[in-house]
Order: structure tokens, then C-alpha cells, then sequence
């Protein structure tokens, strides 16, 4: 089994999704956080420890977590899933588009 841990900014919206979303589809261990300083689950060390594969929505999202946390991202596979933030919590179209990028995390 591969846990995998979503990341956006706040962890409000597109991450709790993919992480529901890629838990039902995958049947893999799934965990969300965000990346800002007032996200609902900040990402903390014991979570990257966790996770095998790191899913981050933006590009940007990806360099921010590489500067900020780069030597706890050693062993991980990062992949970038490029949904942007314009959706709500398990809105049809965002759990459409990330059903769509789950081959991106089976790759």
C-alpha cells in the first residue's frame, strides 16, 4: 500500500477532496494538508514522514514545499496533479478533474 498525502493552500478545498476522492477509487491510505500559515491542517513533519507519494495541486505548490520543507521530501515521489483553485469542497467538476489526474499518482 502507498500513502499519499495531498497538498494545497489551505487544505479547505482541493485536497480534502483528493484525498476522499483518491481513497474510495485507489483504496490506498490518503491524507490532506495545506502549505499557508492559516490553513485548516498545516503540514507538519509526522504527515511527510507518512506518505510515500506527495500530491501537490499547483506547480507553484510544488517549489514553495521544496524551499520549505526540502530535506523531509528525501525518498518521496512528488507529483503535481495542476488543478487550480477555483472549485469548492467535493464540487462534481473538481472531483471529475481529480479522478481524471489519479493515473498521474498510479504512474
Amino acid at each position: 500500500m502507498t500513502n499519499i498525502l495531498f497538498i494545497c493552500g489551505k487544505a479547505r478545498k482541493r485536497s480534502p477532496t483528493a484525498a476522499a476522492v483518491a481513497a474510495e477509487r485507489l483504496g490506498q491510505p490518503t491524507d490532506f494538508a495545506g502549505l499557508s500559515a492559516d490553513a485548516d491542517e498545516r503540514v507538519g513533519p509526522e504527515q511527510l514522514a507518512w506518505a510515500d507519494t506527495i500530491a501537490v495541486m499547483e506547480k507553484a505548490q510544488l517549489s514553495r514545499l521544496k524551499r520549505q520543507l526540502g530535506p523531509s521530501l528525501k525518498g518521496k515521489r512528488l507529483v503535481c496533479l495542476d488543478i487550480p483553485d477555483n472549485f469548492e469542497f467535493m464540487q462534481p467538476e473538481l472531483v471529475e478533474l481529480v479522478t481524471a489526474r489519479l493515473g498521474r499518482i498510479l504512474c
